[in-house]
């Protein structure tokens, strides 16, 4: 390691919607590998905070925490190998921007392209899609900062690579990730009003598979869905449908909440466009989503979808009063031991909701009791909130145990664990 420095600190604040206060001491800033390397193996307790789009303490430590927004921005394309290495605070707007001007691309993209690649990774964030696997899936390989200080890489192939990509940040600091990329393709995004839920429980399968990615919106409220969302590769079609099982192909740009600006939204109306900016739902150039704003997600698997569906609509009226809006997508399945989308296609229900906690965390215990009432085992996004414990939470995951003997092995000390992870019985 090279000479020492002292990298600048600051408070660590709160998160991106505030609902959250970090209660670690410092945030360390380091602008170089060498300078993360000597904090990490100095440092009893420590995390890495990413973008703060967590909802809950997923991202604390008891410790300090690190960001790694100084260490040099790196993109650097593989053509031959069809992989791009990107450093880990990177953003998906930045990285798609190097990538389509390079002309490659990446198969999914989440709802915010403002989240950064390793905190999409580590939380098994995901885009939307029947044969599109979570963001964490084009991960060929990654390099991390280990408890020790030293650098360590992972590749696919290896015997502990699932269980190193979806990591919660148990593992380590991740510095850069391997990621696999396509040659850039066009989207057009298309807004339908008007389906009711009758026709999506009738022909559910026939509208997720009507694009390459597919989202309903609903309040669950009244005969009627909000909006469905198309957004479909041109080049395996060019056109989309005046009208969808009843729904209307709308006229006039729509946002998925009726209060926020329009202007927010990615362009919409048919009108082709590079796959960065259709496939998010939000812009890059502005403020992501609603920001005062409480989520949880839950997937479950493909054939309850229907299932679950029914359930939730049967407590609509005593969680609606909470809610901006619910949007339903598909996830493919990877192999991925915490990914929520692990040996299973999955379909995800993405709550976004008023700024309550107390009343939400009640309603999320209701919501969490209907879906498993129907027989549908529901796994939360890591990143938000929920309300199910680590006994629930270990018959979800076929690999639970494995992911807690790997943390074990590599993080003895418990560098890495939280209040989060414990509660979760990962690192207790």
């Amino acid at each position: 390691m090279s000479t020492s420095t002292t990298p600048p600190t600051t408070a660590p604040g709160a998160n991106w919607a505030r609902n959250y206060r970090y209660s670690a001491g410092t945030l360390h800033l380091p602008g170089t590998l060498e300078d993360l390397q000597r904090l990490v193996a100095t440092s009893p307790r420590l995390r890495a905070l990413g973008t703060r789009h967590c909802f809950n303490d997923v991202a604390d430590s008891p410790g300090d925490l690190v960001g790694l927004q100084h260490l040099p921005t790196e993109v650097e394309v593989d053509p031959g190998a069809r992989t791009v290495r990107v450093s880990a605070a990177t953003s998906y707007g930045v990285l798609a921007e190097h990538l389509h001007r390079a002309g490659w691309a990446l198969e999914a993209m989440a709802s915010l392209p403002h989240i950064s690649v390793a905190g999409g990774v580590a939380t098994g964030t995901h885009g939307s899609g029947d044969r599109t696997r979570n963001l964490a899936a084009a991960v060929r390989a990654l390099q991390l900062v280990g408890a020790d200080g030293e650098l360590r890489r992972v590749e696919r192939g290896e015997e502990e690579f699932a269980g190193s990509v979806v990591a919660l940040g148990l593992l380590g600091v991740v510095t850069h990730l391997e990621l696999d990329v396509v040659p850039t393709y066009q989207v057009r995004q298309d807004v339908y009003s008007g389906l009711s839920f009758a026709a999506l429980l009738e022909h559910f399968d026939e509208i997720t598979s009507a694009a390459h990615s597919v989202s309903v919106y609903t309040d669950w409220v009244g005969e009627d869905t909000r909006q469905v969302w198309l957004k479909t590769r041109t080049a395996d079609r060019p056109d989309a449908p005046h009208e969808l099982f009843g729904a209307t192909r709308a006229s006039e740009p729509l946002h998925p909440l009726p209060e926020v600006d329009v202007r927010n939204a990615t362009e919409q109306l048919g009108v082709p466009g590079p796959w960065h900016e259709r496939l998010p739902h939000f812009r890059a150039s502005f403020a992501p989503s609603n920001g005062v704003e409480l989520q949880a997600e839950y997937l479950v698997p493909r054939e309850h979808a229907v299932a679950g569906v029914a359930a939730l609509r049967g407590i609509g009226p005593s969680i609606a009063h909470l809610l901006h809006m619910c949007e339903i997508r598909t996830v493919a399945a990877d192999d991925l031991w915490l990914s929520g989308s692990c040996e299973r296609d999955s379909v995800a229900f993405h709550f976004t909701f008023k700024q309550e906690q107390l009343e939400v965390i009640a309603a999320l215990a209701e919501i969490e009791a209907a879906l498993a009432g129907a027989g549908a085992a529901a796994r939360p996004h890591w990143g938000k909130l929920f309300t199910a414990d680590a006994h629930r939470l270990a018959r979800l995951y076929p690999r639970w145990e494995d992911f807690r003997a790997l943390v074990a092995r590599h993080d003895p000390q418990r560098v890495f664990a939280n209040a989060f992870t414990d509660r979760l019985g990962l690192t207790a």
